[in-house]
């Protein structure tokens, strides 16, 4: 039968593969036991041939690529839930780093994050946002591609030099908004974000592979650095997430799932999102179950989702809360209101009581009804527990299927090559303000000719002093003489 073992409680208890994509929850404080719940569901979905995407946000998800130690607490565990046939074992697994660091590069074009997370991303107000669809708008019609930072730069600088008419065309554009966006652009750049912009794009066929005996690959993503900033690791997150949505076909209830995707540290995604980016998230999560795909958030409170997400998850692992604080009471009655009673259990106080390796679960059952929540002793991974060397690490990413396909990037010719190419043929054709055009006299020339010999409506300086010099000359003679000298030189002044 198609199911994962999670752990037992009265009884054992199961993950059932086709319900695989009604989505799902795991919380719980921090040293409870997530992590572990977290190794389980990714195994069990492996080997069921089911792929899976995940973060590794604190460096001890990348386990699952080696087998693990057996000790006598883990096999007394086995034991205690009954489990056959349980053997260490590693599993199939291709690390990814948008840094290119630690996995394979993990990037995207400007155009595919498009301008609404690309400002969530840059942290800028609405208006700026505005503007920078304007930009990809006039892309669009452009025909210019945005491949990376360096293309969306030359848009920018392209849309503050025609500002005024492309203003009067697709709406008011400032230079102060683009100058916001370009000194955002800069700060994301010297954070390490250009790496995430560019070719080869990521194929979302290559995080949906099975090995060649048909177990599920499991996609680690290296997030230790990435989490440091929250906005591009729950953007980037999010985009992927709509990335599936858009491009996978409707198949309606499987089997099994097509792919499962975890998003650890979930309340980044909602921490200071607009209502806008939440009403997405919810259609994401609402819809995506039809194209095959299971989410499941990790997070510490169950609060940090909200509520008309909460409600869409039909698999929930509730590990240990300590009501220490007002907001941890709280969320204890939040997670208690989740499940559907156990008569037997008193879930809030058993929430406050659960023991590390402990949780309270309720799965879906036979025809989608959730079970009676249990108090669930988790099984033990197969897989280590803990993180890798780099050596070992080394070594997974040499067995990799997709090995050089990502790790040298590309650079084709997109917005920034044709805008700087028009602004040089822009200069070859213009000339010099220096320069005479054929035929004609110089700007400079005509201008010393009107000075020495006046126009029209203005004397010249020879005439100016010739008059001068006739005043002082004191004969008759004399002045007839430089009339009439004078009258021939302004005669020729004049024909010109």
């Amino acid at each position: 039968m198609n199911e994962i073992l999670i752990g037992k409680g009265e009884q054992p208890v199961h993950l059932l593969a086709k319900y695989g994509n009604r989505h799902g929850l795991i919380a719980g404080a921090t040293g409870t036991g997530k992590t572990i719940s977290l190794l389980v569901l990714a195994e069990g979905f492996s080997r069921l041939g089911v792929p899976v995407f995940m973060a590794d946000v604190k460096g001890d998800v990348a386990g699952l690529a080696l087998a693990g130690l057996s000790n006598e607490k883990i096999q007394q565990r086995v034991a205690q839930i009954g489990i056959d046939g349980y053997t260490n074992e590693a599993n199939p697994v291709l690390f990814w780093d948008i840094f290119g660091k630690a996995g394979h590069p993990l990037r995207t074009t400007v155009s595919e994050i498009g301008p609404r997370l690309l400002g969530r991303i840059l942290e800028i107000n609405d208006t700026q946002v505005g503007v920078l669809e304007i930009a990809f708008k006039l892309a669009d019609d452009e025909g210019l591609l945005l491949l990376d930072l360096d293309d969306l730069r030359a848009l920018l600088g392209f849309v503050a030099d025609n500002r005024n008419k492309i203003s009067t065309e697709y709406g008011l554009v400032s230079t102060q908004s683009v100058a916001a966006i370009q000194r955002a652009l800069l700060s994301l750049e010297r954070e390490g974000g250009k790496s995430f912009f560019g070719e080869p794009a990521l194929e979302l066929n290559d995080l949906m592979r099975t090995d060649l005996s048909g177990r599920g690959i499991i996609n680690i993503l290296a997030a230790d650095q990435l989490i440091l900033k929250p906005r591009l690791f729950s953007s980037f997150l999010l985009w992927l997430l709509s990335e599936l949505f858009e491009n996978l076909p409707e198949v309606g209830d499987l089997e099994k799932p097509r792919l499962v995707f975890f998003f650890d540290e979930a309340h980044l995604l909602f921490d200071d999102a607009p209502a806008m980016l939440r009403r997405q998230v919810e259609q994401v999560v609402r819809i995506i179950r039809s194209k095959g795909v299971g989410v499941y958030f990790c997070s510490q409170f169950p609060d940090d989702v909200p509520n008309e997400i909460l409600g869409q998850l039909g698999n929930r692992i509730q590990h240990a809360l300590r009501a220490y604080t007002p907001r941890d009471q709280k969320a204890v009655k939040t997670a208690a209101e989740t499940f559907v009673a156990n008569p037997k259990l008193d879930v809030a106080e058993a929430i406050s009581q659960l023991a590390v390796g402990e949780a309270l679960v309720s799965m879906l059952m036979e025809k989608g009804v959730p079970m009676p929540v249990e108090r669930t002793q988790i099984c033990p991974p197969r897989c280590r527990i803990g993180a890798i060397t780099p050596e070992e690490r080394a070594t997974v990413r040499l067995r990799s299927p997709i090995s050089g396909k990502y790790d040298s990037p590309v650079n084709r010719e997109s917005a920034y090559e044709i805008l700087t190419r028009r602004t040089l043929e822009k200069k070859d054709t213009e000339p010099e303000p220096n320069q005479a055009k054929a035929g004609e006299p110089s700007e400079n020339k005509g201008k010393l000719s009107d000075w020495l010999w006046g126009t029209n409506r203005r004397q010249g300086m020879v005439e100016t002093m010739a008059k001068q010099a006739a005043r002082t000359v004191g004969s008759q003679l004399g002045r007839q003489i430089l009339r009439g000298v004078l009258g021939g030189i302004l005669g020729v002044s004049r024909r010109r």
